[in-house]
């Protein structure tokens, strides 16, 4: 669903970031945030009606046959939040309500390995939450979504992963993106291993993955629910795959004239990581949250070979180290442009034209 053409409402909003480290276990405030998220997260899974997301026996056996690794841990979220059917088919990933939003990547491995994303989206439908965990054998760290999904991260490896949206309006049957994120900074230790993942796990949706390895090794990956994996070779991507494939939306987050912008920061071999970051936090890489229903939440810089993340914001700078990681929490007040209401629960009636979120 577009967002209506109405002036979005701006407003004063105070937003929580927080940095918890968990290790192998399941910790117990990671279900006293889901409880806390669960209303929301439970309007838009339902916002196509129930009857359009998938059953509990399918969404089990589809991870247990793409991602089999995940299954233990899946099953055990699953029983911590009280086993419910809803919550199950939710914690899959699989077959969720379609989110199309955008995000900016870039890959550099001159004196440094390192992986830059500006995260952009609208601000009240974020987690904020930087997850420490052992849950697999790797140490993982990540910008968590619903729960276990992952935005972006690094692991133990040094390998880095972030992800854009990219660009084209189909929908397949195949994962949300974040469980997939997640499966690569559990079990893939190179770019080269994670690029192998890809071509066998289903994806929803088009989108653009960046990854960084501690050995230099980058890849802007072009995936999709209709084709193949394709390792692009470029080293910059917003929401596009080439051509524009879907001028609304290339034109609603301005994908073109932020790919220009990067281009032009990566031309310059004298610019290094605290330039580019910079760079990033300046229009019209980064976008106003105050004067759009979708902009940039945060600014990350991965490094793959310190494992550390650098958090930017225009006003603030928060560095995680993956190796001595600290819990912590940051309160943020920014202007933030509202959209009317997006997730509408629709019953078990499955409308003619489902509503697909722009974000």
């Amino acid at each position: 669903m577009h967002h209506p053409h109405v002036s979005p409402e701006v407003v004063e909003l105070d937003t929580t970031f927080r940095s918890i480290d968990v290790g192998s276990a399941l910790d117990g405030r990671l279900f006293d945030f889901f409880s806390a998220a669960w209303p929301a997260y439970r309007r838009w899974y339902l916002s196509q009606g129930e009857a359009a997301r998938p059953r509990y026996a399918e969404c089990s056996q589809m991870l247990r046959t793409y991602m089999p690794e995940l299954a233990p841990t899946y099953d055990r979220l699953v029983d911590a939040v009280g086993g419910g059917d809803l919550e199950a088919r939710f914690l899959s990933h699989w077959r969720p309500p379609p989110l199309f939003a955008a995000c900016s990547l870039l890959t550099y491995n001159r004196e440094r390995n390192v992986l830059l994303r500006n995260y952009d989206y609208p601000p009240l439908l974020c987690d904020n939450t930087v997850l420490a965990s052992s849950w697999h054998g790797t140490r993982v760290m990540a910008m968590t979504d619903c729960l276990w999904g992952a935005l972006d991260g690094v692991n133990a490896h040094g390998l880095s992963v972030a992800i854009a949206f990219g660009g084209r309006p189909v929908v397949g049957d195949g994962f949300g993106i974040g469980l997939v994120v997640r499966y690569l900074l559990e079990f893939a230790t190179t770019v080269d291993e994670a690029v192998a993942m890809l071509h066998r796990i289903p994806i929803q949706l088009t989108y653009n993955i960046a990854l960084v390895d501690a050995a230099g090794g980058c890849a802007i990956v072009y995936v999709a629910p209709d084709r193949a994996p394709v390792v692009s070779g470029a080293i910059t991507a917003a929401n596009r795959q080439g051509p524009t494939m879907w001028p609304e939306h290339a034109e609603f987050c301005a994908t073109v004239l932020r790919e220009q912008a990067m281009a032009e920061v990566v031309a310059n071999p004298e610019l290094g990581v605290p330039d580019l970051v910079n760079q990033f936090l300046a229009a019209p890489i980064h976008r106003s949250t105050a004067t759009s229903t979708w902009g940039t939440v945060y600014t990350a810089a991965y490094d793959s070979d310190q494992r550390m993340l650098e958090l930017s914001w225009p006003d603030d700078r928060w560095t995680l180290s993956l190796h001595d990681f600290e819990e912590d929490v940051r309160h943020r007040r920014s202007l933030v442009a509202v959209p009317p209401p997006v997730y509408e629960p629709a019953g078990d009636h499955v409308p003619e034209h489902p509503p697909v979120l722009i974000a």
